[in-house]
């Protein structure tokens, strides 16, 4: 058997890699598709990195920098109180039930309920936070809500005579 015989298996797909430069017939003969000199024709040419501006000062550099990243910036995922709907009559409603439902993002951490709609069950909502008027609208239809913020007032020093409490 000689290796010119060889053939690839069947149903392997593979293309072959298009030859360049292989004279006028190819249609990709003589520049092999880089057109007439430049610096895109030569040898390794090309632009030399995202942002170059052939020279001049690139814009992310002409441009002042301004303001910054805050790194205390808390990430809280913001819940319309008519979105609850889709919980039945006496349901516990967390962060976790939430993801369930399609609610709210697996990534959201903390979650905030604000009183955009209506609430139509009796729910028992414990999240991280809600604004005092879809509290109001909780309370008003029979339902509860717990907070599930944790007081850090005894971590900011020496305030209002507060002092850490003792481990267990």
């Amino acid at each position: 058997m000689e290796d010119f015989r060889l053939i690839p298996a069947k149903g392997d797909f593979r293309k072959k890699a298009k030859r360049k430069g292989q004279g006028p017939g190819s249609g990709n003969g003589k520049t092999a598709g880089k057109g007439h000199k430049g610096q895109k024709a030569r040898s390794g040419g090309g632009i030399p990195y995202q942002g170059f501006e052939g020279g001049q000062m690139k814009i992310g550099r002409r441009l002042p920098k301004r303001g910054f990243t805050n790194k205390f910036r808390k990430n809280i995922a913001v819940v319309n109180i008519g979105r609850l709907n889709v919980f039945n009559d006496g349901d516990t409603v967390t962060r976790e039930d939430l993801i369930k439902h399609g609610v709210i993002r697996k990534n959201s951490k903390l979650v905030k309920l604000l009183s955009v709609g209506e609430l139509n069950k009796k729910l028992d909502v414990k999240l991280y936070s809600a604004s005092d008027a879809a509290v109001e609208k909780i309370k008003q239809c029979g339902s509860t809500f717990e907070s599930t913020k944790i007081d850090t007032t005894y971590y900011k020093g020496k305030e209002k005579g507060k002092e850490r409490p003792a481990k267990k």
